[in-house]
């Protein structure tokens, strides 16, 4: 083990983990002491806790049966059937190691939704009482909250696939550990998704368009469910997500690295751990010097430091890069290493980039927000229908931009040699740069959720409404900053994917050479070919029917939900009026998004993954590579699509809530939060479950190359 020429490579990507989950224990407790005084917030927040954590306990005792069904079936089929192993060795290097890889995946997926949980459910307590000594201290445990949960997810997938890789040597069992990350996201992102806009939606319609009181009143009974699905579906969910994002990006880079030249592949391997690697210490570095001023602007403050992070991993690489060009060994023909370098940060820029033009179709203060909450003036349709055509012009400059990346990566690698797989290794390696400084992006993502429950739980705790105005600027800002994480998500995902195409490719190719199989192999995709075609077509349905079960899974459990607060004002007297000593069953409402979510959650995920071992069999890998060119370009446009209309949405109704076009209670209001309503399982539920969705289909697609090679109906 001790003999790879890399092992220096393994131990630093280690160790920058290692200071990640110490610098993480260190925000923790920085954030833990802040003082937590008012009675009635603490009471509130500790409902929100166990309703979290009853939640969680009950959705990974669901998905741990399906993890251990999985990595059976894992451990009897991949990569090769078991009866076809010749020794106990072959075995256990093949099929048990890939078997231990996805459980350790699911294992560190699932850790990374915990963490989120633990420290976000006592920052949202900290950052409302903090926000009545003013902005700055409340904006500074939110986002060092949120920071909590970036380190230790970026940190558990950095130490995951160098420890992984490092002891198998295996690329193939590396894409067992990614889809152990993938699967529990999947799922995770998808329930959490459910049981958050359940309660969200049930909330805002009967308390703001039915009874016109205030978003947290403590009066609704799915006022603590609401909160508690900020939680488990924006903070847990996006951290599982991510997780696996990233994971899946080190995975395919490292799967093409071992397909590429034998003089070159310890470089190529080492590429990755340093970037990745230098990615986690530039955002230590973000996180570690982000500020704000007494009267700063949060947002202002969130993209600053997301624009610090992005010079520093420029700059560090840039550092490493010079390094390796004066090490005869580790230095790539024609100049490699720096084309390596400019597809690495050309996926870095347009993924900043990406997330600017989001801002512009999601942020209160620009234009497309403003003519949504004007159309609002005329009804709830003319929201629907402004907010769903700017969602549909927005996807455009997201969708040239993850082009340009790929195309830029592209052609500044393929001069290096062979026959294009230096290519593909640049866009994986683009996929890398744009998710270098995950770090930071998942700290401003969880930061929304943290401000948000601080809101609610101020106006609980009747802290006055100096303090309700910082936290509604924190709140404001943290919508804008999650629309613009969500779609550097989606971008960082489309980039994973099309590497993963690549990843798939050297997967069938290798399983060719492996079985001496005389059939050419693969170096594209003929989409004139029929069975190429057939899969394009399965392929781009699947998103839409993933997403449209997902939200039918809200409307179903939000209409129960729905019925219960209306029994509730109904039969609890004084409820209503907001008598003394009254409080709603606010357990019923948390009961019912729990069930809810947990029976809608795995379908959805089956049927894409069903959908791709049945297109496989049927037409090889052929038919799997349109497939997945398909859900690609399918996934990423609704993502995109769904996920800015939905913050679009969202923020029209709160600048309508500001004073603009009517104010609160006003016709215009009221439509605005129909649009909200529309919009929440867009942003919150199918959209980005979306980017999972792909990354699990690509994954199952390669981890099952060599069955779709061998066993299948036509070709």
């Amino acid at each position: 083990m001790f003999q790879d020429p890399n092992v220096i490579y393994y131990i630093f990507a280690i160790l920058v983990a290692a200071l990640s989950f110490a610098f993480a224990v260190y925000l923790y407790f920085n954030v833990k002491k802040y003082p937590s005084t008012n009675e009635r917030i603490a009471q509130v927040g500790k409902l929100i806790q166990q309703g979290a954590r009853a939640f969680m306990k009950k959705e990974y005792r669901v998905l741990l049966r399906f993890c251990a069904v999985a990595a059976i079936l894992i451990l009897v089929f991949l990569p090769s059937p078991i009866w076809q192993r010749t020794s106990f060795s072959e075995l256990a290097t093949e099929n048990l190691a890939m078997a231990i890889a996805y459980v350790f995946g699911a294992f560190l997926s699932a850790m990374a939704g915990k963490i989120g949980i633990k420290v976000a459910t006592i920052a949202n307590m900290k950052a409302a009482e903090a926000a009545k000594t003013g902005i700055k201290p409340a904006f500074m445990v939110g986002f060092r909250g949120g920071a909590v949960m970036g380190m230790a997810v970026v940190g558990s997938s950095l130490l995951g696939v160098a420890l992984v890789f490092w002891l198998s040597g295996n690329a193939s069992v590396l894409l067992g550990f990614s889809f152990g990350a993938s699967s529990l996201a999947l799922f995770a992102k998808a329930g959490g998704g459910i049981f958050t806009k359940t309660a969200d939606i049930s909330a805002d319609l009967v308390g703001k368009v039915e009874l016109g009181i205030p978003e947290d009143d403590p009066r609704n009974p799915a006022v603590i469910a609401d909160n508690v699905g900020d939680n488990v579906g924006d903070v847990a969910g996006m951290g599982a997500d991510l997780f696996d994002s990233n994971v899946a990006s080190f995975t395919a880079a490292l799967v093409i690295a071992t397909t590429l030249a034998a003089s070159v592949r310890a470089a190529s391997e080492a590429i990755v751990f340093v970037y990745a690697g230098l990615g986690l210490l530039a955002s230590i570095i973000g996180v570690a010097t982000a500020r704000i001023g007494k009267h700063g602007n949060p947002t202002r403050a969130l993209n600053s430091s997301t624009y610090v992070t992005t010079g520093i991993f420029a700059v560090l690489t840039a550092i490493a890069t010079f390094v390796f060009t004066s090490m005869p060994q580790y230095t790539l023909p024609n100049g490699g290493n720096w084309r390596i370098w400019g597809a690495s940060v050309s996926g870095l820029l347009i993924g900043v980039i990406i997330g600017i033009t989001t801002d512009y179709f999601t942020d209160d203060s620009k234009k497309p927000v403003h003519m949504v909450a004007k159309a609002s003036k005329s009804g709830p349709a003319f929201t629907i229908l402004s907010g769903m055509s700017y969602g549909f012009i927005s996807t455009l400059p997201a969708m040239i931009g993850i082009a340009a990346s790929a195309l830029i990566a592209y052609k500044l690698c393929y001069p290096i040699g062979g026959s294009g797989e230096y290519a593909m290794f640049g866009i994986s390696m683009a996929a890398v740069g744009m998710l270098s400084i995950v770090g930071m992006i998942i700290s401003n993502d969880a930061y929304g959720p943290i401000v948000d429950n601080a809101r609610g739980l101020a106006e609980m705790g009747n802290l006055g409404d100096e303090v309700l105005e910082i936290t509604d600027e924190l709140d404001s800002a943290g919508n804008t900053v999650k629309a613009v994480t969500k779609g550097f998500a989606i971008a960082a995902a489309g980039l994973t994917v099309i590497s993963l195409l690549g990843a798939f490719m050297s997967e069938v190719n290798d399983a060719i050479v492996k079985g001496g199989l005389a059939i050419e192999k693969l170096t594209g995709f003929d989409i004139m070919n029929p069975t190429v075609f057939f899969g394009i077509l399965i392929g781009a349905a699947i998103p839409a029917v993933f997403s449209a079960m997902l939200m039918l899974g809200v409307d179903r459990n939000a209409q129960r939900m729905v019925a219960e607060i209306h029994r509730q004002f109904k039969e609890i007297v004084g409820l209503k009026e907001g008598k003394a000593g009254v409080e709603p069953e606010y357990d019923k409402c948390i009961e019912i998004a729990t069930d809810g979510a947990l029976k809608e959650l795995i379908p959805a995920g089956l049927v894409a993954i069903l959908a791709t071992l049945a297109v496989g069999f049927i037409g090889g890998v052929h038919a799997i590579g349109g497939f997945l060119l398909g859900n690609i370009v399918s996934g990423l446009l609704l993502a995109m699509f769904m996920s800015n209309s939905g913050g679009l949405w969202d923020n029209a109704k709160k600048y309508v809530e500001s004073g603009h076009e009517g104010g609160k209670g006003s016709d215009t209001h009221k439509a605005a939060v129909v649009g909200d309503t529309v919009g929440d399982p867009f942003k919150d539920t199918a959209g980005p479950s979306l980017n999972t969705q792909i990354t699990v289909v690509s994954l199952v697609s390669s981890l099952m190359s060599t069955l779709f090679l061998t066993l299948h109906i036509f070709n």
